[in-house]
């Protein structure tokens, strides 16, 4: 992999360019922590037993080959609409293009209301409430939802700043689980041993656990590529992008397997996975430094820090769902806005509905809800990357007049087929995940019916006329 230094100035563009180096790489690390390794190690361990850290190496490694072909799209196209962009200018189709845009709208759903599983546990955990009703968790998780929507819909907007601060109050969180779990190791209060065990299921091999909890753990990479919406508002993309992206997907990949290490190390496997005992993070500060009020601190951290990422992700996709609209491939009443706040109630309202509805479904159907929705996450972006994948290489033809970074074309294959693999059944996914994800793209399908057949009427393209034009998170 190259990266060629830029000759050309870059094209204008409306938004200012602001994120240097440090903030660019404080936006990405931000924007990976949060939810997954707060609330998924747990599950993980679940899988594969003490050799949770295995999973998310390797999810790491998918992320990593995978980022190397966002980073030669975003130098290439710097512009802020990410894969729906490339797969257009690779593709061509339509639907196609609307298809990988919908899917990621999803996933940005999929991704809150797993948050606010998570935000409801660590509130339970918080308050010293033992054994919370099941009733009680989805009635915090939903009433958790509506103060996003409420956030959203008044247009309040994470700045640059505030991104910093919530990255460090995340941060500090995770760096207290490693400094404790690792103080205990080194004073012989931990079980080393458990680190490199394997534990399955009976029904599954060593391999299909291991490939099932990357699925899972993948859902903890995610977030490095909303960055390529942030490319106009960067300074010089093509030459700061690719050290800034690969520096911060490195950081949170040694926290992860770090926190993952210390948690096996410290608390049994049983009672990290069990939803019924503390979140995962707490039970490990808990037994690494019991003088430590472990539970009425890290829950609240744990809830900062996944309240940011639910509220970013419902910006992400009632924004997607609106510009989707604008393009008129979406009825244009999800497009409509509120005349003081310049927001998109309509989309907000409707994504909250369905973030309600994943809630109640999941919540009722699996007796590990947090799991579902994490998984689910990651089955939606993984299909996402696999395309953008091979995007990359189809649009090797296309050349451009300033200089950008270029992936290793066999990094580009290995990222198509490990992320296909990892999409498959064979990968060891639970079914209902495709469940989960199927009904909500089938639901995109059904909404873009009419307005197909409206544009088809009229002798329109079935769109997006513009990817480009389709602003994931901006506020209108």
């Amino acid at each position: 992999m190259t990266a060629e230094t830029v000759s050309t100035e870059e094209s204008d563009t409306p938004l200012k360019r602001v994120l240097g180096p440090k903030l660019l790489l404080l936006f990405i690390v931000g924007d990976i922590l949060g939810t997954g390794i707060y609330a998924l190690v747990g599950d993980v361990a679940a899988e594969v037993g003490g050799a949770a850290w295995v999973p998310f190496l390797i999810a790491f490694a998918v992320a990593f080959v995978t980022a190397f072909s966002y980073l030669e799209l975003v130098t290439k196209y710097p512009q802020a609409a990410g894969a729906a962009l490339y797969v257009h200018k690779a593709f061509g189709i339509h639907f196609l293009t609307f298809m990988v845009a919908f899917t990621v709208m999803c996933s940005g759903i999929t991704s809150a209301s797993t948050a606010s599983r998570a935000f409801a546990s660590n509130l339970a955990s918080g308050l010293n409430i033992d054994e919370p009703s099941s009733g009680m968790i989805i009635g915090v998780a939903l009433g958790f939802m509506l103060l996003v929507a409420a956030i959203n819909m008044r247009g309040v907007a994470e700045s640059v700043g505030a991104n910093v601060v919530l990255t460090l109050i995340e941060l500090s969180g995770l760096l207290m689980v490693i400094l404790i779990g690792f103080y205990a190791i080194v004073g012989g209060n931990a079980d080393w041993s458990q680190v490199i065990a394997f534990d399955t299921a009976e029904d599954k091999s060593t391999f299909l656990a291991v490939t099932g909890a990357t699925s899972l753990a993948f859902f903890a990479m995610v977030g490095f590529e909303d960055s390529v919406n942030m490319a106009e508002e960067c300074k010089e993309p093509s030459r700061i992008f690719p050290k800034i992206m690969l520096t911060g997907l490195s950081i949170t990949a040694i926290i992860y397997v770090l926190v993952s290490i210390a948690a096996v190390a410290l608390v049994p496997v049983g009672d990290l996975s069990n939803p019924d005992l503390d979140p995962p993070l707490v039970q490990v500060v808990a037994a690494g430094a019991p003088q430590i009020p472990a539970d009425a601190i890290l829950p609240f951290i744990s809830m900062f820090a996944v309240a940011n990422s639910a509220l970013i992700n419902m910006m992400m996709a009632s924004r997607l769902l609106y510009g989707l609209a604008r393009q008129g491939v979406l009825p244009p009443v999800l497009a409509k806005v509120l005349p003081g706040r310049k927001t998109p109630y309509v989309s907000i309202i409707f994504t909250t509905v369905v973030s309600f509805g994943l809630i109640i479904y999941v919540s009722f159907a699996s007796d590990n809800a947090v799991s579902i929705l994490g998984g689910t996450t990651s089955l939606l972006l993984l299909a996402v990357f696999a395309v953008v994948n091979v995007a990359v290489l189809v649009l090797r033809k296309d050349k451009v007049e300033h200089s950008h970074f270029t992936t290793w074309t066999g990094a580009a294959l290995v990222g198509a087929l490990a992320c296909a693999f990892l999409v498959t059944p064979v990968s060891g996914r639970d079914p209902q995940q495709y469940l989960v994800a199927g009904g909500l793209l089938l639901l995109g399908v059904l909404l873009s019916i009419p307005m197909y057949l409206y544009r088809r009427s009229k002798g329109i393209g079935p769109g997006p006329d513009d990817p480009s034009e389709i602003p994931p998170h901006m506020i209108p």
